[in-house]
């Protein structure tokens, strides 16, 4: 991580100069996940695996929202390619409810499905983001494009619900604790 979420300055990702070899929608993507990981790190630091795993007030757990993004990022960009799911991929969503994996494992699952991703995207950057793309077994229309600005919302989207779920399992020690 480029910067320290404990430091009393931090720097988001699109303010670092980075990627400024990538056009700008490539590199938009970029910096969405270097801001997913550095939100993930820094909301769920201290939690117990235990804690990552948990159903607090009946919230979809921790572990599940990462991976979900760690697993929805490589389907993403797979339809962003111009592919189709494999029955692989299609396990892999199926399963992403169960598991018991410590944390510091799920936060690498994210960071090497980001790794992969990021090199995927440098790829893409360079084609017609207009070039249309379909999704899923109905082909639902989209394009190179909008499945790249796709990956970083629907990133944005789970990483809502663990900051959310994070403070939700905060406030409930607290509770306890007090």
């Amino acid at each position: 991580m480029a910067a320290s979420l404990a430091s009393t300055h931090y720097t988001e990702p699109w303010l670092r100069g980075t990627h400024a070899d990538f056009p700008a929608p490539a590199r938009a993507v970029l910096h969405a996940l270097e801001l997913v990981l550095d939100d993930l790190t820094k909301w769920t630091a201290g939690l117990t695996d235990a804690e990552v795993h948990s159903l607090p007030l009946g919230l979809t757990s921790i572990a599940y929202h990462l991976r979900h993004i760690a697993g929805s990022t490589d389907r993403i960009l797979i339809y962003a390619e111009g592919g189709e799911l494999t029955a692989e991929q299609l396990a892999s969503l199926k399963s992403e409810q169960a598991g018991d994996e410590p944390l510091a494992a799920l936060l690498a699952e994210v960071e090497v499905s980001f790794a992969r991703a990021a090199d995927r995207i440098r790829m893409l950057a360079t084609a017609n983001l207009d070039t249309p793309r379909f999704v899923g077994r109905k082909k639902l229309p989209t394009s190179i494009g909008g499945a790249l600005i796709h990956v970083a919302d629907h990133t944005a989207r789970h990483v809502g619900q663990v900051v959310t779920t994070a403070k939700v399992i905060r406030a409930m020690k607290a509770a306890s604790n007090g």
